[in-house]
């Protein structure tokens, strides 16, 4: 089974997640941020991934230490449970309409951080969410889970319709790039045989 769990702590927050990527969406998410913890339910229920994140950390200061270490959390956490990447597809790609707002986002288990992020938000709050943390929490969640991820905004003017559409788009494609290809089980899909 392709299960992991990471306990981070630091001197700005104490991190528990537990992600089975064969699951089916179910989530239990208490990160101390309500627009945080409805962005990474519907990214678990739309992934398809079972995922348990509990997060205590220095939010009267602001978001930004528990999102971005939530995201790292996240991230070391896929890398744990993709292993060596045995018979995944490796990519994904959706173009993924939400109302009026349009997001690409496509994917690379290429065993290299990269982040490229293009995807303006309208509106510097969604309540008392800064917008800006969006693309922090994905850029934590490169850099451990050792993938390449774009992220476009084709269109939109609704803050929290973007911000939905982004973490919708991303857990489709992670659940077709992380998929077991029967075909290919045993092989590492790269000519190098290591990713």
């Amino acid at each position: 089974m392709r299960i992991a769990e990471i306990n981070r702590k630091t001197a700005e927050t104490d991190i528990k997640l537990k992600l089975n990527l064969d699951g089916t969406g179910k989530s239990r998410i208490d990160t101390g941020c309500g627009f945080l913890d409805h962005m990474l339910t519907l990214f678990a229920s739309h992934g398809r991934f079972d995922l348990e994140v509990s997060c205590k950390g220095d939010t009267y200061v602001d978001y930004h230490h528990t999102v971005e270490d939530i995201g790292i959390a996240l991230g070391s956490a896929f890398c744990s449970a993709l292993s060596d990447k045995r018979g995944i597809r490796r990519y994904g790609d959706i173009l993924l309409p939400m109302d009026e707002t349009l997001i690409l986002a496509a994917v690379d288990f290429s065993g290299r951080a990269q982040l490229v992020f293009i995807a303006d938000m309208p509106a510097q709050k969604v309540g008392d969410f800064d917008t800006e943390l969006v693309e922090e929490f994905w850029l934590g969640f490169v850099r451990e889970a050792k993938c390449s991820l774009h992220i476009r905004k084709i269109s939109g003017k609704n803050t929290h319709h973007i911000a939905e559409g982004i973490y919708k788009a991303v857990a489709r494609c992670f659940l077709a790039a992380t998929a077991v290809d029967e075909k290919y089980k045993d092989e590492i899909p790269s000519t190098k045989g290591v990713l």
